[in-house]
């Protein structure tokens, strides 16, 4: 099972941080940008849903919001 670690509004920083997640060594969910189901590039009020396995939710939740603070302040 996947958990949601992150909603993140932009799609484009949800793709960095995803390979930056991977480059981490961890294994997000890939597809995120695919949009709701059945309405590709229409996403959720949300925003694009980070997800990985639940077994790496609680490390991987760190560094998402780490990293999303400091994207974010630029």
């Amino acid at each position: 099972m996947f958990e949601t670690i992150a909603e993140v509004s932009d799609p484009s920083v949800a793709r960095v941080l995803v390979a930056a997640l991977k480059a981490h060594g961890f294994h997000p969910l890939e597809g995120g940008e695919s949009g709701l189901p059945g309405m590709p590039g229409v996403f959720s009020p949300k925003g694009v849903a980070v997800a990985v396995p639940e077994e790496e939710a609680g490390d991987a939740k760190v560094l998402a919001e780490a990293l999303l603070k400091e994207m974010i302040a630029r």
